[in-house]
């Protein structure tokens, strides 16, 4: 739902400050300003924007702007040195600060597709981390065998379904599980008890603490 990660503005190598969006779920969505008509809300991000329900979100915070460092000349840089690759959790927080979501929420949603393991394979076929289907993957560029990318994709996907559900985390998460066009269906959580144990678990888990 958030739109293939337009809320990351670059320029001539600085970084600008922005603002986060806080939605009524809890989750932020980062955007360079916005604009508020009646009853609605823009959040725009270079030359594109998203629509909300003023309603669904519940205050902005500033982003703190952070100079760009400077360069280091040919003789001052140092040789490249081999890094561990990251693990899941590092790859959820990651993900999750690149799309302005919780790391807890990423983070639990990750715990509860795949148990933070990397080769998961559901019956039905999803992959990987954040256990996308291959044609979620397809859609979203992405390769689900690699972790990165995985979980990457998933997180964009993840805040795609809080725009489109207007910051209602539980229809989210039960589009994430079972499906938009299911919750499209039943306007709510669709009554099918895998979904319903899915995302009361997460929602739960969510609201433990942490950031």
């Amino acid at each position: 739902m958030r739109f293939l990660g337009l809320f990351l503005s670059l320029a001539a190598g600085a970084a600008f400050a922005g603002e986060y969006a806080v939605l009524a779920s809890g989750a932020r969505l980062r955007a360079d300003r916005h604009e508020a008509d009646g009853a609605r809300v823009r959040l725009y991000s270079g030359a594109g924007f998203v629509e909300m329900d003023a309603a669904s979100v519940r205050g902005y915070e500033v982003e703190e702007y952070v100079p760009p460092g400077r360069p280091l000349g040919p003789a001052a840089r140092p040789a490249p040195v081999a890094s561990p690759a990251p693990s899941p959790a590092e790859l959820a927080d990651a993900a999750a600060d690149k799309y302005g979501l919780p790391r807890r929420l990423v983070r639990s949603v990750m715990a509860h597709e795949s148990g933070f393991q990397p080769r998961a394979v559901s019956p039905k076929g999803a992959v990987g981390l954040m256990q996308l289907m291959p044609s979620t993957a397809r859609a979203l560029g992405a390769d689900p065998h690699d972790p990165a990318q995985n979980v990457d994709a998933g997180a964009r996907y993840l805040r795609r379904l809080l725009v489109k559900y207007n910051g209602g985390l539980w229809r989210a998460l039960a589009a994430y599980n079972a499906g938009p066009e299911a919750v499209d269906k039943y306007g709510s959580v669709p009554p099918y008890r895998e979904t319903m144990h899915y995302v009361r678990k997460i929602d739960q888990d969510y609201r433990k603490g942490g950031d």
